[in-house]
């Protein structure tokens, strides 16, 4: 039986278990300056209990005994431009019962501020959760910066489709966490996921309509909850607790990729669910004309620059630290945390409040520096601690190796770490974030494969994702099972000097390399840029098609990575430790740098590993420099003959000096 204990207090937000005087009591507390009322909803089963909340400067809060683990909670909200039939969930929930069922318009107008029916028996609740668990000592391995190698993968979509994982636990967090697949990345040698979004989400009206589902999860509802389609079990909780101290005792780290730019709640006109309904002029931006403003591409734009919205997401990155032991962050569409005005601020108070927050001192920071909004792109403009994605790295080496653009000078430009966007206010190499392929656009095969997006499947008409995929198909769009034998074999032998040349471009350039999982062993998606909302075999990663030749290069690379000094330093490359010579083994001239029809070059690295790189489809000859060289990685159209050496097509191969 729910009892009030006292008025409560006004901190920390959301609830709090405690015991005083021997009771064991609950604190609940939620900010809304709009409100003129709040009641705190408990649940037994259908029984609702309301009990008035006490205001203390724009926070509500009340204490509660006899709330036990299990128990769900709401809120209902009083005021002007409030509804209290619309049961609000807490924007600091830990664990969400119940996903909306926003299929058709009548199952949407429950959730609707201007429906006057109760909907507490189909909103989703809050719910209390035991937060016990044992980490045995578990600690990060804090892996230098300069010796990150970031692998992005989704949780689900990693083991779905692997016949070594048990039936039971593919597509889980423990499954993810299963000894094989932390055999697997510990032999390919990444040192840090990147999991796509964990936290709880819903799927959009337009999806949900159509029976698709949000794949990757960029539609948040509770950014404290972890997602439970993921689990095996029913404490997805633990389940991600576990997962992560299985990882820190393989030595690699977990980041999460968080979404602190938009809510589930779409446009103003949509079904609300949390912090509309609780404080819609507090959490999101708005033009003077009073429409959302919506530079998310989402329907909204989350407002943190209140005290409250910056404290929410700094509460948010704490709890993920301090209770689940993450190792970092990679933040979506990063350019809405540093808008305060609303316009883009690099010394945003957020970015303050993130430096100075104690416990996330020693951890990782990874923003996509971009939205679509007002000056969105901000690449190289974000605070030094951060490290950013960096799309011009993307763009400029697609060019060169499969648009055969023949800009040496833009190649060696982002292999050397991108100076130009990012050697400024004391950073350094590793804040450039190199990345060929993410999430979102092609995989690395579909990327020599074709040269045209293929999201039929989407539902919008292949009018969705990017078009700017610089792709090259080698001559026939997809699968080349059509073909006879020797053209079969012509064109896949291309896409595979391809796909070496911007793997080891990627994997031997300053800075810190990210790589899509299944890229490594040449994964597809059938020619689709914008899978988010396919969660089936489009997406889940093929493990019965498995380049084993295309996985050992990887793997040899990121190997050879980790033993060459100037890739380990975190330092701006200079004439003491590169060297960058033309075809002919001289130091490259002005000349040189601005003749697009060579299109190859090589570069020295510590004096002892000479990289040669052909992006032509012709054979080239190289005049190497002086020394006693020999093959140690890449394509294996190379033959090499005392002070010569020759790539009979495109390539990239690493030579060493005994």
């Amino acid at each position: 039986m729910f009892t009030i204990y006292n008025n409560g207090k006004p901190a920390p937000m959301g609830y709090s278990i405690f015991t005083e005087n021997g009771v064991k009591v609950t604190n609940f507390a939620l900010f809304s300056a709009a409100a003129s009322g709040v009641e705190l909803c408990l649940f037994d089963g259908d029984k609702e209990t309301r009990f008035p909340m006490v205001r203390t400067n724009n926070v509500w809060h009340l204490s509660v005994a006899g709330v036990e683990v299990g128990a769900e909670y709401g809120f209902r909200i009083h005021g002007e431009h409030a509804n209290p039939n619309k049961l609000m969930l807490d924007p600091y929930a830990k664990a969400v019962n119940g996903k909306p069922d926003l299929t058709t318009e009548e199952s949407r107008s429950w959730f609707l501020m201007n429906d006057h029916r109760d909907n507490a028996h189909i909103a989703p609740r809050a719910v209390i959760i035991s937060e016990d668990f044992d980490w045995e000592n578990d600690t990060a391995s804090n892996t230098p910066w300069a010796e990150t190698i970031v692998y992005e993968l989704h949780v689900k979509g990693f083991s779905q489709l692997n016949d070594k994982i048990p039936a039971e636990l593919r597509g889980t967090y423990t499954g993810l966490s299963h000894p094989i697949n932390l055999a697997y990345l510990k032999e390919l040698g990444v040192t840090t996921v990147e999991l796509l979004p964990v936290n709880f989400y819903i799927n959009e009206p337009h999806l949900q309509a159509r029976g698709l589902q949000n794949y990757w999860g960029y539609n948040p509802l509770a950014m404290f909850a972890v997602e439970p389609k993921y689990a095996a079990t029913n404490n997805p909780l633990s389940e991600f607790k576990a997962m992560v101290k299985a990882f820190h005792k393989a030595g690699i780290e977990v980041i999460l990729d968080v979404v602190f730019n938009h809510s589930a709640e779409s446009e103003q006109t949509y079904p609300t669910f949390c912090q509309r309904g609780i404080d819609d002029q507090t959490y999101y931006w708005r033009n003077d004309q009073g429409s959302y403003i919506n530079w998310t591409g989402c329907g909204n734009m989350l407002n943190l620059s209140s005290d409250v919205g910056r404290k929410w997401v700094v509460d948010c990155l704490r709890y993920w630290v301090e209770h689940c032991h993450v190792d970092g962050f990679r933040f979506d569409l990063a350019s809405v945390i540093g808008r305060d005005t609303p316009d883009f601020n690099a010394q945003a108070q957020l970015f303050t409040d993130i430096k100075n927050e104690p416990s996330l001192q020693n951890i990782k920071l990874i923003a996509e520096p971009w939205d679509i909004g007002h000056y969105g792109y901000q690449v190289g403009n974000f605070p030094n601690y951060f490290a950013e994605w960096n799309d011009r790295f993307r763009d400029d080496l697609c060019r060169f190796w499969l648009w055969k653009s023949g800009e040496i000078g833009a190649f060696a430009e982002r292999f050397a770490g991108s100076s130009d966007l990012f050697k400024k206010n004391d950073r350094l190499p590793h804040t450039t974030l190199n990345f060929i392929t993410a999430h979102d656009g092609f995989v690395m095969q579909d990327l020599v494969s074709y040269n045209q997006k293929h999201n039929e499947a989407n539902g919008e008409e292949n009018r969705d994702g990017r078009n700017e995929n610089y792709s090259y198909n080698h001559g026939v769009e997809g699968s080349t099972e059509s073909l006879s034998e020797p053209q079969k074999s012509a064109v896949e032998n291309n896409r595979t000097f391809a796909q070496s040349g911007l793997l080891m471009s990627l994997l031997l350039a300053n800075g810190t390399p990210m790589l899509l999982a299944g890229d490594e062993f040449g994964n597809t998606q059938y020619g689709n840029n914008n899978a988010y909302c396919q969660d089936n075999e489009i997406t889940w990663l093929k493990w019965a098609i498995f380049n084993k030749e295309l996985f050992e290069l990887t793997k040899q690379t990121i190997a050879a990575r980790k033993q060459i000094g100037s890739l380990n330093r975190n330092q701006w490359w200079s004439g003491d430790n590169v060297q960058w010579l033309n075809i002919h083994g001289n130091q490259m001239t002005v000349d040189d740098w601005q003749n697009q029809q060579t299109k190859a070059l090589q570069v020295v690295l510590d004096k002892h590993c000479l990289l040669l790189i052909n992006a032509k489809a012709e054979g080239q000859v190289f005049h190497l420099p002086d020394g006693k060289w020999k093959p140690q990685i890449g394509t294996h159209n190379l033959t090499l003959d005392a002070q010569q050496a020759e790539l009979s097509s495109m390539g990239f191969c690493m030579l060493s000096d005994e």
